[in-house]
């Protein structure tokens, strides 16, 4: 069972069947200290430790400034907390806000992302594998600004998610983009009202959730490891995984699975598929 760690003051912790809800609550704009970057982070190594959980939903409590996270808290850095003389800036276990450098995770998150996303905060939510955002939510670097890069995510992967000149522009002007340009340059699934953004989430985790776990740890994994592959290579990759040679251990784990069998046996039987993980 899902069990550590539980709600505290500043994150609240909600199960719903295999759906982890997690939720930011650290006042005034859900500003990301090292505490709190960590305690997030032990939240989703349970999660991805869990047997139960499926899917995770990250996102920001409600307040007055409409914010899901300003980022990193800059009054901890102007005090020198992070700086290591043998790690550079230790943003602690799995990058700011403990996932967009957690890459053992097997499981997918989704970011509801109800406000403001700015520096840090934007990059937390690229360390999500879906973004919905509500209506009047919009994301921000202006790191350019402060005297600094977003290195905890951004360049290295909005270039990924949206055209390259696009990630350019905003890391260079630290301009905002609204929830709507997101979703036109496909970084944002769907863009809903503020009060429908967290059940829309759920949702779509729940949908995630029915389908096969394996399945969904393989598709994390593979994508990681060919993303910089040409389509030949990831090809090969893909044979090679079903012969047990690809290095891709949950892929393959996939295939000799007793739920690799299950959904072609359902549909054949006219009934709902019953995956077990295993």
């Amino acid at each position: 069972m899902f069990s550590l760690p539980l709600s505290s003051e500043q994150i609240k912790v909600e199960v719903l069947g295999s759906v982890l809800v997690v939720t930011m609550n650290r006042p005034p704009a859900n500003a990301i200290d090292t505490a709190f970057s960590t305690e997030l982070f032990k939240i989703f190594k349970a999660f991805n430790e869990s047997d139960e959980l499926r899917v995770a939903v990250l996102t920001g409590g409600e307040n007055k400034h409409q914010i899901f996270s300003a980022g990193w808290d800059l009054k901890a850095v102007a005090r020198g907390e992070g700086r290591d003389p043998e790690k550079g800036f230790d943003l602690g276990p799995g990058g700011i806000g403990g996932l967009p450098e957690f890459f053992d995770l097997k499981k997918p998150v989704i970011a509801a992302v109800n406000g403001a996303a700015v520096g840090g905060g934007f990059e937390l939510a690229l360390g999500a594998d879906i973004i919905v955002a509500s209506d009047d939510a919009y994301f921000s670097l202006p790191e350019m600004q402060r005297g600094f890069l977003p290195d905890g995510g951004a360049i290295q992967k909005l270039h990924h998610r949206i055209p390259f000149n696009v990630a350019i522009d905003l890391m260079l002007t630290g301009r905002r983009m609204g929830a709507e340009e997101a979703k036109h340059w496909g970084m944002v699934r769907d863009v809903v009202s503020r009060d429908q953004i967290l059940p829309h989430a759920i949702e779509i985790a729940q949908n995630i959730a029915s389908g096969a776990p394996l399945v969904a740890a393989a598709l994390k994994e593979y994508m990681r490891a060919a993303a910089h592959l040409s389509v030949e290579e990831s090809h090969s990759l893909v044979k090679r995984a079903w012969i047990g040679k690809s290095g891709l251990q949950s892929y393959e784990r996939m295939l000799q699975s007793e739920d690799f069998d299950e959904g072609a046996v359902a549909f054949s039987e006219k009934r709902n598929s019953q995956f077990k993980g295993a």
